[in-house]
């Protein structure tokens, strides 16, 4: 593999992954906390008004010495906070011993939809992103390659159709 397709491709997961996380009728892990987070009173409910503050109180959270400024330890302690949410959703899907650890087979088996156990991780049968079919469709031209053009018209098409379903609400997987 290239070094180009690999970059390629490590930019693209994120954006599979979301997408499938979009395309599912049921709440993904995590949705639930950025639900809880934007919901700033506690009602059960967001309004207007706490979709427009959120990045206010998202700041507010992470200023932790309240001097209107975020420092570099404070930017790290933020991001270190939901890189450890992140790993613990992982391992929480994927960690079929509940040792954990996750041994490439318990990886493998998480991309593939398998929880270890005899059943699905909570992802209605969905499988995980497929970097071949991604590439396949973001190389418009079929030579091997993903110029700049063809990643970024690739972005817009699949924001597109996510517009489409509602701003990627609870439509089905569009193939």
């Amino acid at each position: 593999m290239s070094i180009l397709k690999a970059g390629v491709l490590a930019v693209l997961m994120p954006v599979a992954l979301a997408s499938g996380a979009m395309a599912q009728d049921a709440p993904r892990p995590g949705v639930a906390e950025m639900f809880t987070q934007l919901d700033a009173n506690g009602d059960g409910a967001l309004t207007l008004e706490e979709l427009q503050n959120a990045g206010a109180n998202r700041f507010a959270a992470a200023d932790t010495d309240g001097d209107g400024a975020l420092s570099r330890e404070e930017l790290l302690a933020r991001g270190q906070a939901r890189a450890e949410a992140r790993v613990d959703r992982m391992l929480e899907r994927a960690d079929a011993d509940v040792d954990g650890r996750l041994p490439e087979a318990e990886m493998e088996q998480a991309r593939e939809g398998r929880d270890g156990r005899g059943g699905r991780d909570g992802r209605d049968g969905r499988r995980g992103p497929n970097p071949e079919r991604m590439f396949e469709r973001l190389d418009a031209d079929n030579d091997g390659q993903v110029t700049q053009a063809e990643f970024e018209d690739g972005a817009a098409r699949f924001l597109e159709r996510m517009m489409r379903r509602g701003g990627g609400g609870h439509g089905g997987a569009d193939n």
